[in-house]
């Protein structure tokens, strides 16, 4: 049994490993690898235990830790996990250590790097398991502050400009939203930042249906921005293709996942009249991410570029899922943001080890590198499978559950977004049959597959959770269907609609719905 203090210590341990960090000489280049490497796999180890000993019978909040900080502002350290956090805790303690196991190529101010990639962690892991507005906001600033240097000083072409359009853009959105949360505070009249007092007296009407109308918006938007809702995701792909590998990682694992968790969080748990009012707006919005996304993925000879706009194109998946507004197809969007960011880690961490032996990441300059590096090669050619949401990967699970949640409130636009996935198949098979089977290029006869235990790990880690949540998607179902089925019971007659049949389905789509249902309610019938 652990105690409910466990939580805490996501935060502290990579401020404490960045303190210790500092205290390192700078020549001990090697030793500060290995501290951050330890820490973060401290932390997963601590997200895997946490996972492990979650109650997936209950909805409501566990492992919490209430400590008042500003009374007179009703300010207070509260933290806690519910099913949608501790996947959350799960993706980031994953991402952040395989992320620390492949910055072995950073080569030059590697004290200051390891630092703010710790503060980074640190800063994403204190939204994901706060409970109070005001130290939630506290952290999702927290994030973007180490982002602007890490690829400043660390990434590759059009590092300075990809730096600060992605500093901008965020910090947009950030005061849309602070300014959506201040409406709150002010509107609720409780004088408390707490998110669990406040989602309890939302219950009973306490915000008005006219000021969640016009407060909705700023913080749909606002957290929209930075999972690249469109038309605010320019400022992503570029994003991406400068930063540094691990920072690539982050950020389309677990940065662009922030905007979703804080939407479900605070939208649709606290102003859920307005969630009503303006998701259909952002199911068409989301519709436009996955089309043009796809398209433009599919115009890039640059391989972050492709799954930078991918990324955008996928993100309109999680928006469709959480516009649904039902119990699976919201489920499917949590259960997406772990397996997205999965996935896209993965790509970004194996290019970056192509771009450090070749020193090019475009496509028709590559070709024919399964022979030299097979593993990498088998690595990606999973995660483009994952990618086109082949069965057997978590991705396909995610996707199947929000199509068939979609279909109920949104089936012309769910038919277009199924489209997107005929794309995204067509651009991924393309890239690995370019720059693994294409016609062999005599300047890369000479690159070195990963061969040591710790060059495959985060690779082989990341492809094995992907397989594993594949074909036993009830790990994660357990711990994330109580705490949706909680949120949208609790604004029944509001969020559910009743679910049209349609008597011209094919025998095919029946197939896959039961399936899609099978997914979604076969782990209970197990347990019972």
């Amino acid at each position: 049994m652990i105690t409910h203090s466990i939580v805490p210590w996501f935060v502290f341990i990579p401020l404490l490993t960045a303190g210790l960090i500092l205290l390192i000489p700078n020549n001990r280049s090697r030793l500060i690898y290995r501290v951050s490497v330890a820490a973060n796999a401290l932390t997963l180890f601590l997200a895997v235990v946490v996972f492990l000993n979650f109650d997936s019978h209950q909805s409501g909040w566990q492992f919490v830790v209430h400590r008042p900080w500003v009374s007179a502002l009703g300010i207070s350290y509260h933290v806690g996990l519910d099913g949608i956090g501790v996947v959350m805790v799960l993706l980031h303690g994953l991402l952040s250590f395989c992320g620390a196991c492949v910055s072995r190529s950073i080569d030059r101010n590697i004290k200051l790097y390891f630092t703010l990639y710790s503060i980074l962690v640190a800063s994403i892991f204190g939204v994901f398991t706060s409970l109070d507005i005001f130290f939630l906001y506290l952290f999702y600033e927290m994030a973007v502050i180490p982002l602007y240097p890490l690829i400043g000083i660390w990434g590759s072409q059009n590092r300075e400009y990809a730096a600060m359009k992605l500093t901008l853009y965020i910090s947009l959105g950030a005061v849309l939203a602070l300014v959506g949360l201040l409406s709150i505070y002010l509107a609720s009249g409780l004088q408390t930042f707490d998110l669990v007092v406040l989602s309890e007296q939302a219950k009973t009407g306490l915000f008005s249906r006219q000021f969640q109308l016009w407060c909705a918006p700023l913080l749909i938007f606002g957290f929209g921005v930075i999972a690249s809702l469109w038309p605010f995701h320019s400022w992503s792909p570029i994003g991406y293709a400068a930063a540094p590998t691990a920072v690539s990682m982050l950020h389309a694992g677990v940065l662009k996942k922030l905007g979703i968790f804080l939407i479900i969080r605070l939208v649709l748990t606290l102003l859920p009249e307005g969630a009503r009012f303006w998701m259909p707006l952002v199911a068409v919005l989301c519709i436009v991410n996955i089309l043009y996304g796809a398209w433009a993925a599919m115009a890039q000879n640059d391989m972050k570029f492709v799954i930078g706009f991918a990324s955008v194109s996928h993100m309109g998946y999680a928006f469709l899922g959480i516009a649904a507004l039902n119990q699976i197809a919201l489920t499917g969007t949590v259960f997406f943001m772990f397996a997205h960011g999965i996935m896209a880690a993965l790509c970004f961490a194996l290019i970056g080890y192509i771009y450090d032996q070749t020193h090019t990441r475009i496509i028709p300059e590559l070709g024919g590198l399964a022979k030299q590096i097979p593993f990498i090669a088998v690595c990606f050619v999973m995660a483009a499978f994952a990618s086109s949401g082949l069965p057997g990967f978590a991705n396909f699970v995610s996707e199947i559950l929000i199509f068939f949640g979609a279909w109920e409130t949104y089936p012309l636009l769910t038919v277009l977004a199924i489209f997107g996935i005929v794309v995204t198949a067509t651009y991924m098979l393309r890239m690995v049959r370019h720059v693994f089977y294409g016609a062999p290029n005599p300047h890369w006869e000479k690159l070195k597959d990963a061969k040591a235990l710790m060059i495959k790990l985060p690779y082989g880690l990341l492809v094995a959770v992907l397989l594993v949540f594949g074909f036993w998607p009830s790990f994660l179902l357990n711990a994330i269907r109580p705490t949706t089925e909680a949120l949208l019971e609790t604004h029944h007659s509001i969020f559910l609609t009743q679910a049209k049949h349609d008597s011209a389905l094919s025998v095919g789509t029946r197939q896959l719905s039961h399936l899609a249902h099978y997914l979604y309610h076969g782990s209970r019938k197990e347990n019972a």
